[in-house]
């Protein structure tokens, strides 16, 4: 499941959009660079897969994706982000759940509801889908030591999001830890069965009855500040 150190950042063309307030349009400055992000990760994971991150040289992935190294690092601050760049929309996604439930839902209705759904729709962030490609790049993804290393940081910084949506009192933080790690552990049970043979379809009703039973332990021991 649950990268950089820091989440590849759109720069000055995102504070131009955010000045126009949060319903304006993505500028066309702002498009280009994000299918150039998507373009150089994509073709990096391509070269990753085939060879091994070990042996992919950045330098391979600049001349792969036609610019130059200088130009990648503007991007991506480390090979590591190349690949866990595809977690960046995930980063905040349990504080933005948070911060978007209906009124009366107290945040960890809201955060296993999400968790539900997402096991329904076998999304990959819940470790239960099995997809080749997928396969293919959980593996790339968990054997390789520098990228596992790498996913704590992105780990922190969504339990950071999720301490913040939820009050940012020490309670909350206590309460946001707690859940990013109950959320990681499921997903990589998930995960581990997928690995070993077994189907999607097969693990779905262990994976939900696994996920009930976490979100139970949290509500029965925690108390976010905000409910």
């Amino acid at each position: 499941m649950v990268m950089s150190g820091e989440k590849p950042g759109p720069g000055a063309a995102a504070d131009e959009d955010a000045s126009r307030g949060p319903n304006a349009p993505t500028s066309l400055r702002e498009r280009k660079k994000r299918l150039t992000y998507q373009a150089v990760s994509d073709a990096a994971i391509t070269m990753f897969l085939e060879r091994g991150f070990d042996k992919v040289s950045v330098a391979e992935v600049a001349a792969a994706a036609d610019i130059s190294k200088p130009t990648l690092f503007r991007y991506f601050p480390s090979k590591e982000d190349l690949v866990l760049h595809r977690f960046a929309d995930h980063e905040d996604e349990s504080a933005r759940v948070v911060a978007a439930r209906a009124d009366g839902e107290s945040p960890l209705d809201a955060l296993r509801r999400h968790f539900l759904d997402g096991l329904e729709r076998h999304d990959p962030i819940t470790g239960l889908c099995d997809a080749p490609e997928v396969l293919a790049f959980h593996r790339l993804l968990y054997g390789t030591p520098s990228l596992v290393a790498r996913l704590y940081a992105y780990q922190g910084r969504s339990e950071a999001a999720l301490a913040r949506a939820l009050g940012d009192g020490l309670p909350d933080r206590l309460a946001a830890g707690q859940i990013v790690a109950v959320l990681r552990i499921l997903a990589m049970d998930n995960w581990r069965r997928i690995s070993e043979g077994q189907s999607a379809d097969r693990i779905h009703g262990d994976a939900v009855e696994a996920a009930e039973r976490g979100f139970a332990q949290l509500g029965s021991g925690l108390r976010p500040g905000r409910e």
